[in-house]
């Protein structure tokens, strides 16, 4: 009898797929004994809110065992499990199969029921670990800084993009193609990288801003700081640092920085030019973090006086005196003008440096770090986020989302729901992304890490993630383009740096410098 090759083929292919199906297929313990507490998961997935959206949570479980099963489903037991084994306790979770079941689940809790065997062959079912599914989606992908955590030199310093719904991580910029060019303060227009900037500076390629707006890449001789967009995409307000380094001889963090002197400056697309806000470039003061509210209406920005005439001296005596308090200045787009300052919070009232603001898309609730001093939160573990309402001026710790630890660099959502920040609380050294659900009252749920592929990611890399952001899409601009670029000295567009009264010095952009140390 004669088999024809289409026949012989389809029960190959058969063959195969059933032994796909009983090699995924795990049978749950049947006899087992049961214990109350749960085991220790990493990264920490418990007890979270999460978005119906987000990639595969995938874990390890620290409890010693010879065997591992976990059955994750929902706690309605309204959809099919899913069913996985382990030798080693890593857990890796089916894509396909995750995002059906939180599509499902949307508004419920999924639940992990975790197994572990001994050696004496003795099956045990741990407490169980449920997260709750939110229905609110989380943006499609995450930007940020890539880097080592070093503070003397800027090798392999990349500008990545993760997918927030599958962990796919794809290069923004990667230095490495253009001479080892540092590159910081990068930042989209309202999650949409239709509009963005980022700044470098290379003794090679010199110092300035690339910046991509209405289909057009532009190479700016100007250096922008921290920045923030216009929600109208037409201007963009930054900062102009003179930041330096400095060391302390012990304590949980060595690294220190001072910003000797700050101003802040806006950049008309319209005009093509920098124009300084007289009302941020007082002599007196330094001003920073610039981030206008979701409507437009007002700028919001750090300040603090300046306590030393000597701006050569690092550090200068009084830097641990210096404290931010957090203003706004009020704006129209329409007629490009400027209103009065008004103070929002006060480093007097707190006793704190206060810096970072940022605004919920409502308008409702600004969150913001609070640490000892300085401009630095990411250096200074006592930062911790803070919220404050500002119909009733209540300010109140988010305590859920603090830690021993750093917390600083920190986003909305454009829903306002979502909260992304740096965390140095693995540990204090390596900053990583976590995620928070926020609620009508601008309550904070636990957060969770920015999930991996492989379990075992944040123990096994030495790079750190810094500046995350929010992204609606992936970058429009090709990492090979923004090399380009920025290797195109004969491309530059002068920008005559405005000039301010805070030091005579401005203008002179090699006396300017931004930190890009994590």
């Amino acid at each position: 009898m004669k088999i024809r090759i289409p026949m012989l083929l389809a029960i190959v292919l058969c063959a195969t797929a059933l032994i796909i199906f009983l090699g995924h297929w795990v049978r749950l313990p049947s006899d087992y004994i049961s214990v109350a507490g749960t085991p220790r998961i990493e990264p920490d997935y418990t007890a979270s809110t999460i978005p119906y959206n987000i990639a595969p949570l995938n874990f390890n479980i620290r409890q010693e065992a010879e065997e591992y099963i976990v059955s994750i489903y929902p706690s309605d037991h309204s959809g099919s499990a899913i069913n996985l084994s382990s030798k080693s306790g890593s857990i890796v979770i089916n894509p396909g199969k995750w995002h059906r079941m939180l599509e499902a689940s949307k508004g419920k809790e999924i639940v992990f029921a975790i197994y572990t065997r001994d050696t004496a062959g003795q099956w045990t079912r741990h407490g169980d670990i449920a997260n709750h599914v939110s229905k609110h989606p989380i943006p499609g992908y995450l930007s940020y800084r890539h880097l080592r955590p070093t503070y003397n030199w800027w090798l392999d310093i990349d500008i990545l993009q993760q997918s927030l719904e599958n962990s796919k991580v794809s290069t923004i910029f990667d230095n490495s193609t253009s001479d080892h060019t540092c590159v910081n303060c990068h930042m989209v227009a309202a999650g949409n990288p239709q509009t963005m900037a980022m700044g470098f500076r290379s003794p090679k390629n010199g110092v300035g801003t690339l910046i991509y707006s209405d289909g057009e890449l532009k190479r700016l001789s100007a250096k922008w700081g921290y920045t923030s967009w216009h929600p109208s995409g037409r201007l963009a307000a930054y900062s102009i640092n003179k930041v330096k380094q400095f060391f302390h001889h012990s304590g949980m963090e060595i690294r220190d920085v001072v910003d000797l002197d700050s101003a802040i400056a806006y950049y008309s697309l319209e005009k093509g030019k920098a124009i300084k806000i007289d009302a941020l470039a007082e002599k007196d003061y330094l001003e920073t973090y610039p981030h206008f509210s979701p409507d437009g209406k007002y700028l919001y920005f750090c300040r603090a006086p300046v306590l030393w005439e000597d701006q050569n001296t690092v550090p200068p005596k009084r830097f641990k005196e210096v404290r931010y308090s957090i203003m706004r200045i009020s704006y129209d787009v329409d007629t490009d003008t400027w209103g009065e300052l008004e103070m929002v919070l006060s480093a007097e009232d707190t006793g704190k440096s206060l810096l970072i603001p940022r605004v919920s898309p409502d308008g409702r609730h600004m969150i913001f770090c609070m640490c000892n001093y300085g401009c630095f939160p990411i250096y200074q573990p006592s930062s911790e986020l803070y919220t404050m309402d500002l119909q009733t001026r209540q300010v109140r710790p988010l305590e859920i989302l603090n830690s021993p630890y750093s917390e600083s660099w920190h986003n909305y959502s454009n829903s306002g729901r979502w909260l992304v920040f740096s965390s140095k609380r693995q540990g204090g050294l390596f900053t990583r992304p976590y995620f928070s659900f926020i609620d009508d009252e601008g309550n904070a749920r636990k957060p969770f890490v920015l999930p991996q592929k492989d379990p075992e990611h944040y123990y096994k890399t030495l790079q750190t993630y810094s500046v995350p952001e929010f992204m609606v899409a992936p970058a429009v601009v090709s990492p090979r383009t923004l090399s380009r670029i920025i290797q195109r000295k004969d491309r530059t567009i002068e920008v005559n740096q405005p000039i301010s009264g805070a030091t005579k010095t401005y203008g002179t952009q090699t006396n300017l410098e931004i930190n890009d140390r994590e």
